[in-house]
């Protein structure tokens, strides 16, 4: 698993020359005159309150590299609306075909029947993904610090946000920490799982978000699966927290969802 990472970079910019050949960037941003979708506040989604501390940005996975097919019984829209129900705050929706065996289509179909921020959850690597995402209704989208340099991810966040849209910007060291902050992200994920070896390091959050700026949202993202987490987590100064696997393999997501809220009822 270890070359996993580059292997998923090739086949997305792989995918992406034959995109470009088939719909010009040109064509598809004339699509975007057409747009419904408006980009809905990421930020007073994610960000934590008295009211809300532990926001849940919640995720649509059928699959990933590591664990193969997750859920069975995958219903995108069923799926969502029970996210929504349940509580979340957030939906992350996994695009990227190969590995996590996600469709870019199932954001406008989500989008249409809830009404909480969307992000694309892929491997963004070219401006091209961005004004797909803003097309297909995604209100923010991921970028992983790992697989762009420096200039790369200053430059697609400030597209990002030239098309209205927020950026979720994920960190996994230091090095990918002096990337995000060089980009100037507001929303800083840190992914405790390793992109690479896909090993996990729960301790990661409480090591790295001492030297993240105050005024930066922060997401804690994978290995979480109880309330004693968020609560730790956020007391070191997690905002929201991305759970996907832990959900997908419930049978009643909602009512998983409140649980790891605190909701016992």
């Amino acid at each position: 698993m270890a070359d996993i990472l580059d292997e998923i970079i090739r086949k997305t910019r792989d995918d992406l020359e034959r995109k470009k050949a088939e719909y010009p960037l040109e064509w598809l941003g004339r699509s975007l005159a057409y747009n419904p979708f408006v980009p809905r506040d990421v930020h007073a989604a994610l960000r934590s309150t008295p009211e809300n501390p532990y926001r849940i940005i919640a995720e649509i996975k059928k699959a990933s590299p590591s664990k193969g097919v997750i859920r069975e019984d995958f219903d995108p829209l069923v799926i969502a609306q029970e996210y929504q129900q349940g509580g979340a705050d957030s939906l992350s929706i996994l695009t990227e075909p190969h590995w996590f065996q996600g469709d870019i289509e199932y954001i406008s179909m989500v989008r249409r029947y809830t009404s909480i921020p969307l992000l694309r959850k892929d491997f963004i690597v070219d401006k091209y993904q961005l004004v797909e995402a803003l097309v297909y209704g995604a209100d923010f989208v991921l970028l992983i610090a790992k697989a762009l340099s420096r200039k790369e991810l200053k430059e697609l966040l400030e597209y990002t946000r030239h098309l209205g849209m927020e950026a979720l910007v994920e960190i996994h060291d230091k090095a990918d920490l002096v990337k995000a902050i060089f980009a100037g992200a507001d929303i800083i994920g840190i992914n405790h799982r390793n992109l690479e070896t896909f090993e996990m390091d729960m301790g990661l959050s409480e090591r790295l978000i001492p030297l993240i700026p105050n005024s930066k949202i922060i997401v804690a993202e994978s290995g979480i699966y109880e309330h004693a987490q968020l609560e730790h987590l956020h007391e070191v100064g997690a905002d929201a927290f991305l759970v996907g696997e832990h959900f997908m393999r419930q049978d009643d997501v909602a009512a998983a969802l409140r649980k790891l809220k605190g909701d016992r009822a």
